[in-house]
This record gives structure tokens, sequence and C-alpha cells, in this order.
């Protein structure tokens, strides 16, 4: 007994450490921000606040990296294709890039034309605008990732811009068409998100897993998948990824991504070709061959991401130096580097020091994902950008890549009942039998349904025994059994719950910072 409770006072002690270790090297990181830019800037007029605000936006950054990057890797690592390990190197590597790289030299201040900023005339307001919009968005991303809900960046700066335009300049400030727009993408991106990986999964359960030589329709079939991703991958980058360095037209940019396309096909058609030789015909050897595609999917994920959502997120942070170094401010301004390097090496930071969290809710906390699965859910998040950014509807990419995974559990549950509702009739059909042979031949027969699910059902029709056949309680108990929810509905709960309420709670946070800082300031 006391060996026991030493091993367990000592078990506490290492996640203490461990916590305390994280928590260090993330304060670390923001007093090197807070040195570096007490340093360059403490000739310019009140340099104070713009050393609070690059703290901010460093803890903002952090923030990011906890909790919105693991929409990127979560199903890679879910499915098992990538280690843990990996799936953060690929992330850090991909997003600092997409930052530094494709970020852009200029970025809105005001996300999404939220507020205008000429109401708020007075470039001394404007400054607690964006500090307190920084601070609110930070710490509900930061109380989020606590509670485990993967919510959108760009929806929480734009709750804190909203929140602090409010305090500041009234409710007349708020754009309340584009704040219409942001509400109609909670219902629309889930749901595009979630019937597009659906309807992928499908497809390719039909063209191989159903088939009765799943290899050899593997080896007609991924090579096609892998090059539609290919083409969704190439175009998804050429809208999203490289905006800010090149604008390429709708049009132009499905052609690039065509070209890219056929070249794949014909690169990894051998490939898949060689692989299949000597894969058993089974559905964790299908499973192998999407692997690679996953890494692929992980790492341009995050680059579009990086090239985005971080310049997004500094955005306040870049009004807030280019009002105190140069004294103007506006909806646009320019980004100078080091506030994107702050961007990139934050969410780098927090992404490795606080991501695991939010990864494994991502990746196997929702339902369980195998490569096919994370595969369909990583093409889904590109082809859902592509086709609303054609149709121009409001869309978040957070919201998109979680529709994915719900939308592929809710397909395996539909799935599954309706395999159920084949046993239930089979039971009906043969009640009295004193064996189960025919109903088990009848179920071996049924196509549609994965060999590992018929066995699981088999087995548990086995284990109840003859009088399962016409037993009342037995058939209760069965029909349990064949009713399984594989979406946790407890999570699906608590994330819709937090896209909800992301953007009245940063907004009522920035604009109590807001006032707290005009309190600071005023005479």
């Amino acid at each position: 007994m006391k060996v026991r409770d030493y091993l367990q006072i000592e078990n506490a002690a290492d996640l203490s450490r461990t916590e305390v270790g994280r928590l260090g090297t993330a304060v670390l990181f923001v007093v090197a921000v807070m040195i570096y830019t007490g340093t360059q800037f403490a000739d310019v007029d009140r340099a104070f606040l713009l050393v609070a605000a690059a703290v901010i936006g460093a803890y903002m950054a952090l923030n990011i990296g906890a909790n919105d990057v693991a929409n990127n890797v979560g199903p890679a690592v879910g499915s098992f294709a990538i280690t843990m390990t990996s799936a953060i190197l690929i992330a850090v590597f991909f997003e600092a890039g997409g930052a530094i790289i494709a970020g852009g030299d200029v970025v809105q201040t005001v996300k999404k034309g939220i507020i205008d900023p000429a109401t708020i005339g007075n470039s001394d307001v404007f400054v607690w605008v964006m500090m307190g919009a920084l601070l609110g968005a930070a710490i509900w991303l930061n109380a989020a990732t606590w509670l485990g809900a993967p919510v959108s960046t760009t929806h929480s700066i734009v709750g804190g811009v909203m929140g602090a335009g409010i305090a500041a300049a009234g409710w007349d400030t708020v754009n309340w068409a584009s704040m219409a727009q942001i509400a109609a993408s909670w219902v629309i991106s889930p749901i595009m998100g979630g019937v597009i990986a659906a309807l992928t999964l499908y497809t390719l359960k039909k063209l191989v897993f159903y088939q009765d030589d799943p290899i050899s329709a593997a080896r007609r079939v991924v090579p096609f998948m892998i090059s539609f991703m290919a083409w969704a991958f190439t175009t998804y980058l050429a809208l999203k990824g490289v905006k800010h360095l090149i604008k390429i037209e709708f049009h132009t940019a499905l052609l690039i991504g065509a070209g890219v396309a056929i070249l794949c096909f014909f690169a990894v058609r051998p490939i898949i070709a060689r692989a299949t030789e000597n894969l058993n015909a089974d559905r964790s050897s299908v499973n192998r061959l999407f692997t690679v595609p996953l890494i692929f999917a992980a790492a341009l994920l995050s680059f579009a991401h990086g090239a985005n959502d971080v310049a997004n997120a500094v955005g306040p942070l870049a009004g807030v130096v280019d009002v105190l170094t140069h004294g103007s401010g506006g909806s646009k301004v320019a980004i100078p580097m080091w506030v994107m390097v702050i961007g990139a090496i934050g969410i780098s930071f927090g992404l490795a020091l606080f991501g695991p969290k939010l990864i494994r809710t991502v990746g196997s906390e929702i339902t369980e994902l195998d490569r096919s699965r994370a595969f369909c859910i990583a093409l889904a998040a590109a082809v859902t950008v592509i086709v609303a950014s054609q149709l121009g509807l409001p869309i978040s990419s957070t919201h998109v890549a979680l529709g994915a995974v719900f939308g592929v559990g809710f397909l395996r549950e539909f799935l599954e009942q309706r395999l159920g509702k084949v046993v239930e009739n089979m039971i009906a059909k043969y009640e009295g039998d004193p064996n189960l042979e025919q109903v088990e031949a009848v179920l071996m027969d049924f196509r549609n349904a994965p060999p590992e699910e018929r066995k699981r059902i088999l087995d548990a029709l086995k284990a109840m025994g003859p009088e399962a056949v016409i037993s009342a309680a037995q058939r209760k108990k069965l029909r349990k059994v064949l009713k399984r929810q594989l979406v946790k509905r407890s999570s699906l709960l608590k994330i819709a719950s937090a896209w909800v309420i992301t953007v009245p709670v940063s907004g009522v946070l920035a604009a109590l910072f807001f006032f707290a800082l005009r309190g600071m300031m005023l005479p």
C-alpha cells in the first residue's frame, strides 16, 4: 500500500514538472519578445504600449498553435499514419514557412470588415481597440484549449475586434452583414465538409472495400483518388496558400491543379501497382496505401493555414505597430517581418508545448479514424474551400475540417445501422431455428458490410446461443450491439457549443479589456 501511494505521488510530481516545464518555456518566449521589442523600439513614443501589444501578440500566437493547428494534423495522427512527434515537426515547419514565405506584406487589421476603423478617429483609441481584441481572443482560445474544444482563430479575432469596437464607438460601427455571413458559416462550413467527406468515403468503400478483391480494386482506384487529391490541394494552395504572393484566378488555379493531377496519376500508378503486389486482401493493407498522401496533406494544410490565419491573427498587432511607429493605422497596414516571425515562432511553440491535447481530440476522441477515413477528411477540407470560393459562401477552415471528421463518423453509424436492420430481418425470418447457420450464411453474403463488422456481429450472435434468435430480452441486447454510436455525442455538443459562443465570448472579453486599458491610459 505504501509503495503504491509512493508511486502515485511520483507520477503526480512528474506530471507537475512537465506542466511547469511547458509553462516555463512559454513564459521564456514571451519574455524574449518583450526584451526584443523593448530594445528595438526604445526611442518610440509610448514604447511601453508597443511592448505590451507585442507580448499580447506572442500570447495569441501560442494559443493559435495550441488550438487551431490540430485540425491539420489530427486525422493523420489519429489514423496512425504519423506519430505525434512527426506531426508536430511537420506542422511547425510548414506553419512557420507558410507564415513567413506566403504570409504577405499587407494585412487587414480588421478582419472581414467587421467594424469601420474610420469611426474610431482617435489613434490612441484604435490602439486600445486592437490590444483589447488581441487579448480577448487569446484568452478565449486559451480557455477553449483547456476545455478541449477546437475553435476558429479567425472567428475569435473577429469577435474580439467587434467587441472592442462596440465598446469604443457604439453598435453602429459593426458591419452586421459581415457578422451574418460569419454566423452562416457556423452551419455551412461543417455541413459542407461533412457531406463531402462522407460522399468521398462512401465512394471509396463502394469502389474498393466492398469489392470481392479489394487489392485489385485499390490498384485501379487509389491512383485516381490520389490524383484527385493532388488536383484539390494544388488548386487550394493556388487560391489560398500563395494568394499574398501572387493573384491567381479561379479558372487558372483549376487548370494548374489539373496539370499536377495528370502528372501525379502517371507517377503514382506504377508505385501503387508495385505496393499492392505483396499486400493481403484486407482493410488494413489497403489503408497503408494512403500513408504518404496523408503526410503530404498534413504538410500542405499546415502551409496554407500558416499563410492565412497567422497573418489574420497578428493583424491587430500590426495595426498597433503602425500607429505607434508611423502615426497612421487603418483597415490595411504593412506587416513588419518581425511581427510575422513572432506569429510563426509563437505558433510553433504553442503547438509543440500544448498542441497534443487538441490533436488527440480531433484525431481520436470524436470518432475512430483509419488512414482511408483520414484521407477523405483531408481531401474534403481542400475541396470544400474550392467549392465555397467559387460559390462565394462564407466558410471557416476549422469548421470544415471538424465537420469532415463528424461526417465520416456519422456515415459509419449510418452504414452500421443499415447492416443492423439486415441482421434483425434475418433473425425475424429464421425465428425458431435452433442454430444460426442460415443467419450466418445470409449475413456473410451481405456485400455492403466490412468483414470486421460482419465478424463482430456474428460473434455477438454466437455468444448469446441458439435462444438468442427467439428471446425478446436477447433481441434487445443484440439491438444495442447493432446500434453503436460511432460519434462521441459529448464531443459533438462541446465543440458545437464552443463554435457558437466563440464570437460573443471573445467580444465581451475584448470589450472588458478595452475599458480597462482606457481607464488606465486616460489622465
